[in-house]
């Protein structure tokens, strides 16, 4: 007699449950581009979709008490010129939100609460560095205002939001980057790149610490680092069909799992829910949402079901743990977004009788405030995310998190930039020139400028007069051009300025003759007939009468080599 031992686990009976259609969105013309993107992104005050925009990209950002058909003229986020490819809220201020284009640049917005009355064209900040379309968006998990963003120039850059600046330039990957994820503390980095590697980076240094091959197939790959450290990747077989993997970070080459799928063609998004070890697998044109639980025991990734739906798919969105309703039990939510414009709303929920806080369900979760500064991230510190526990929140009428702490505005602090052209360095790394050297601020571990307070404090060091006499002076470049090659310039515009200044005397010569002429004729009465000839070469005008021979005339208006005109028939376009 054999007897089967069933797993036991609290997300078994998990099962999904679609809200009614007055509950959700419609009337959305999602994105129609190609990139691989969830076009989605929730958080627990505002739904974003990238919509179809004609003459540049733009994305719509709705409330959540914002449900039914939206109208076709809805207030716009469209600052950018190009589609919009990529969206991410900020995990520490849901009013902000990031978005990559094919216009080549990052900007960041700040959402008023209560959602838009108007389209917006004006971030707080642009984030101008790629040199090709940028396909993702990535806000570090602990460290307040660090965005990641890579494009389909092969470049990762890593920035401080809060004073607009470059922080890291990684260029590994020889392909185009399909995505990338930090770590739980984020102190490593996880990317999947066109060659069908998979990587492990250092962040700050861009150091490549380990490779390996993460699926045979040519098609899109995604890789996530799980919270104890394990790395999940969705990809293809030669064969063309899906499967998903398990892997150590330290045995990459190795999986612990490869399971195929299905030979669907839509690339799967895993997303990942840290507090109960749930992922959710969302293909892109699938009409359903399978879920797993990852645990230590064998197979390791457990299947537990999934939700079907009668539509396709076209973007997803996950709501963060603060945003779910905890008096359901509702684990997750989820926007899914089809062809024909509805965002449905599905709540993933574990049946329990108990109207009573399920503490099982809802450890600690991810709260909406940082652990470190940009600033001390770069300098070599790492911090897990803070954790808030959902039991004594404030929760508005749908169940969402309402967070205690005031919103903030982003503020940036300019500073200087590496893109900016600085003057060439003396033989001891100093700028050359006292006072680009005095005034340009330097980034310091203690953090010299953060984006929470809006202040800075620039901790360069002042140069001397003695230091200033010690050094030999060098010559002066501005801009790649020479102190010698400027003064040429100016010695050339100065000769010009004089050779346009002496025409300008002369005619102001002629004009001044001209109008005192005509003021002695006026005087006296005469007309045009009566005076045919004029002398223009004297500064007192001559009246020639009519008895006067027209040759004695001529005789006393000779050139008296001061440069004047001597010539009395003056022709209209002379004057």
């Amino acid at each position: 007699m054999s007897f089967r031992v069933v797993r036991s686990s609290k997300f078994r009976h998990v099962y999904g449950q679609a809200l009614k259609r007055e509950q959700c969105y419609d009337n959305i013309r999602v994105s129609k581009s190609s990139w691989d993107s969830t076009f989605c992104a929730v958080n627990p005050k505002f739904l974003a979709i990238i919509v179809e925009s004609a003459g540049g990209g733009a994305f719509i950002v709705l409330p959540h008490n914002k449900v039914g058909r939206i109208a076709a003229d809805h207030a716009l986020v469209g600052g950018h010129k190009g589609p919009v490819l990529d969206i991410a809220w900020c995990p520490h201020n849901d009013n902000v939100i990031a978005s990559g284009s094919e216009d080549c640049v990052v900007k960041v917005w700040q959402i008023p609460d209560g959602g838009l009355t108007r389209t917006i064209t004006e971030p707080v900040v642009d984030l101008v560095y790629h040199q090709r379309r940028v396909g993702l968006v990535l806000w570090h998990p602990s460290a307040l205002n660090v965005l990641l963003t890579a494009g389909s120039d092969n470049l990762i850059v890593i920035w401080n939001v809060g004073t607009g600046e470059v922080l890291v330039r990684i260029e590994c990957h020889p392909d185009t980057i399909y995505s990338a994820c930090w770590n739980w503390d984020g102190s490593q980095l996880v990317t999947t790149c066109k060659d069908k590697k998979i990587r492990i980076l250092n962040p700050r240094s861009g150091e490549l610490l380990t490779e390996a091959i993460a699926h045979e197939g040519s098609k899109a790959t995604r890789a996530i680092f799980l919270r104890h450290g394990l790395i999940f990747t969705t990809g293809f077989n030669r064969s063309s069909e899906r499967q998903y993997s398990l892997r150590a970070p330290d045995a990459l080459g190795d999986p612990i799992v490869m399971v195929d799928l299905d030979t669907s063609n839509g690339v799967m998004f895993p997303l990942y829910d840290p507090d109960t070890n749930l992922i959710y697998l969302c293909g892109k044109g699938d009409s359903v949402i399978r879920y797993f639980e990852v645990t230590p025991e064998q197979p390791f990734v457990h299947y537990i079901n999934q939700f079907q739906t009668p539509d396709s798919q076209r973007a997803i969105g996950m709501m963060p743990k603060r945003g779910c309703d905890v008096s359901t039990c509702e684990l997750a939510r989820f926007y899914r977004l089809n062809n024909s414009g509805l965002c449905q709303v599905i709540s993933m929920i574990v049946p329990r009788k108990s109207e009573l806080f399920q503490e099982d369900l809802y450890p600690d979760t991810l709260a909406d405030e940082a652990s470190i500064s940009a600033e001390d991230w770069i300098s070599g510190s790492d911090a897990d995310p803070q954790l808030v526990s959902l039991k004594d929140r404030v929760f508005v009428e749908k169940g969402g998190y309402v967070s205690q702490s005031q919103s903030t505005q982003l503020t940036v602090t300019k500073k200087s930039n590496v893109l900016d052209k600085m003057p060439p360095r003396g033989p001891k790394g100093s700028p050359v020139g006292g006072a680009a050297a005095s005034t340009t601020p330097s980034a310091t571990s203690n953090g010299s400028a953060s984006a929470s307070n809006g202040t800075s404090q620039s901790n360069a060091p002042v140069s001397t007069a003695t230091n200033a006499a010690s050094q030999p002076p060098e010559p002066i470049v501005i801009s790649g051009v020479s102190e010698q090659a400027l003064t040429d310039l100016r010695t050339k515009f100065e000769d010009e300025f004089r050779k346009l200044k002496a025409i300008i005397v002369k005619h102001e010569n002629r004009i001044r003759s001209l109008e005192a002429t005509v003021k002695a004729m006026a005087d006296r009465g005469l007309t045009e007939p009566d005076a045919p000839l004029l002398n223009t070469s004297t500064p007192s005008p001559t009246i020639v009468g009519a008895n006067q021979s027209v040759s004695n005339a001529h005789d006393d208006q000779h050139g008296d080599g001061g440069g004047h005109y001597t010539s009395t028939n003056l022709a209209p376009d002379e004057v």
